[in-house]
């Protein structure tokens, strides 16, 4: 894991992954899928909302439905400060 990451995770953040269908640009009747997964903070999910936002402006492909999971990593209680190191040779 980068050190980015457990910053964000001890922040608040989790990881948030959005299905995103939207409609092909030359052919509207098909569906096409697409996975976006970032860290994000629940409920407002500021990331997402501006990855949308650049979708609808700046891409061809007209948006369907986006569904969503949410899952905070580090949880309050399963995180804590240890005393002491284990040394291997």
């Amino acid at each position: 894991m980068r050190p980015r990451e457990i910053e964000l995770q001890l922040k608040g953040y989790g990881m948030t992954t959005a299905n995103i269908l939207y409609h092909l640009p030359d052919f509207p009747g098909l569906l096409q899928s697409y996975v976006w997964q970032e860290y994000d903070i629940a409920p407002e999910f500021p990331e997402m909302q501006r990855f949308l936002e650049f979708w609808q402006d700046s891409l061809d492909g007209k948006l369907h439905s986006v569904s969503y999971a949410h899952r905070k990593l580090i949880r309050a209680g399963e995180w804590r400060t240890l005393d002491g190191e284990f040394h291997l040779n």
